[in-house]
């Protein structure tokens, strides 16, 4: 039965937010809110959970997670970034952008598409999402909380509780967050590549919704 934490938006409560991380380091599988849509997430070396994730999502192992940094300095330790990547990554983070990067020998390479050794990362704004991601001091997996069969992503707390309460060991409540997903951006190339337009404007990255 999962637990159910009412999160202010603005200004997170520190005692949910200590609990919120004790239950990622037992192994728990949450959702949380982020600044495109409600998300699942886990701790990066918790293999059962992945699992427990991607069966939730009706996904197999070619749909790869998202590492959630709270920060670039944090991000540079899972990809390879040269100096015109930063600076882009600089003026659009945080924000609501998922990038294709080069991965480190860092991540491991269950995480990592198994053909061009890229992960997927992302530095979001939300307050309660940095909040948990400063306690939990190291980045956390993601999946966006879209059911199979599901046109959208879910997006209200108390419904995600009502649909997955017994597969999940918390629900974070902060609010409804957008519909749309992350606008993904692939940085690998020679120039920036459009993979998917969502909630983040391309145009940043000199490309056209």
């Amino acid at each position: 039965m999962a637990q159910y934490f009412v999160i202010h938006p603005e200004n997170p409560q520190t005692r949910l937010v200590s609990q919120a991380v004790a239950i990622l380091r037992d192994g728990g599988v949450i959702a949380y809110p982020t600044d495109s849509s409600y998300a699942l997430g886990c701790l990066i070396g918790n293999k059962d959970a992945q699992d427990r994730i991607r069966a939730i999502r009706g996904v197999d192992e070619n749909r790869h997670f998202t590492l959630v940094c709270r920060n670039l300095a944090e991000l540079a330790t899972y990809a390879q970034v040269d100096n015109s990547q930063f600076r882009l990554l600089k003026a659009n983070t945080p924000g609501q952008y998922t990038f294709i990067l080069k991965a480190t020998r860092e991540v491991p390479r269950r995480l990592q598409h198994p053909k061009r050794s890229t992960i997927g990362l992302r530095v979001p704004e939300r307050i309660v999402t940095q909040a948990l991601l400063e306690a939990l001091d190291e980045p956390m997996l993601s999946m966006t909380l879209q059911l199979p069969g599901d046109e959208m992503p879910l997006n209200e707390g108390w419904e995600i509780r009502d649909q997955l309460e017994h597969q999940l060991e918390l629900v974070i409540d902060a609010g409804a967050c957008v519909l749309e997903p992350t606008t993904v951006i692939d940085l690998t190339g020679e120039t920036p590549s459009l993979v998917r337009l969502g909630a983040g404007d391309p145009a940043p990255f000199g490309l056209e919704a």
